[in-house]
């Protein structure tokens, strides 16, 4: 049996947003309205209505198409969320400096951005570590984080594992683990740091 939406005489701006939602989330899965109304059971003719923004479809309607596209339904809202957004513009050499004193050790890094949704937040940071006395800190933390080596060579610990980091190489971890570097090979090593977790 297929879903049937009953339609009001008027459509509103959040109409259009979900239907916009909805194409795009379509045609990023490479699928014509005709494979998702046999994947929802809604039909095609109501697809592109929803997609043109021409009916205010029911959730049960949208709860079906989200699950056909196996995303959660609250993908269909996005461009309905907030009729604003913000964006971080470091230009080379600013930044915010910061010093970090940890156990006898000391490191400079420069903040690039910190940006909170309701959902996620991410930072990303440009660190500089020395050859010192001090310990290396290590972290244990949510979600994942991104390491780009600019300069130099270290050892970095993740939970048992050591891994040896060279300029040019990538390493990306889950926080949750404890983390951290433990030995500078080089005197001086750089390196850019992300990282991306939920907001709890």
């Amino acid at each position: 049996m297929k879903i049937v939406d009953v339609q009001p005489a008027k459509t509103s701006k959040i109409d259009h947003a979900i239907g916009s939602a909805l194409r795009d989330l379509r045609e990023a899965r490479a699928m014509t309205a005709r494979q998702l109304a046999a994947s929802s059971n809604v039909s095609t003719a109501m697809i592109s209505r929803i997609e043109n923004g021409q009916v205010s479809p029911s959730i049960s309607t949208l709860n079906a198409l989200a699950k056909a596209l196996e995303v959660p339904l609250v993908s269909l809202f996005r461009e309905t969320a907030t009729g604003h957004t913000d964006y971080t513009h470091v230009k080379q050499g600013e930044g915010l400096k910061s010093t970090r004193l940890v156990d006898g050790h000391s490191h400079e890094y420069v903040n690039l951005s910190f940006h909170p949704r309701r959902d996620i937040q991410f930072q990303a940071r440009m660190v500089t570590l020395v050859k010192q006395s001090g310990k290396l800190p290590r972290y244990v933390a949510h979600g994942v984080v991104f390491i780009h080596v600019i300069e130099g060579e270290a050892v970095y610990l993740y939970g048992q594992r050591e891994i040896v980091l060279k300029t040019g190489d990538n390493l990306s971890v889950d926080a949750e683990l404890s983390h951290g570097f433990v030995e500078l090979i080089s005197q001086k090593f750089v390196f850019l740091t992300v990282q991306a977790e939920l907001r709890r």
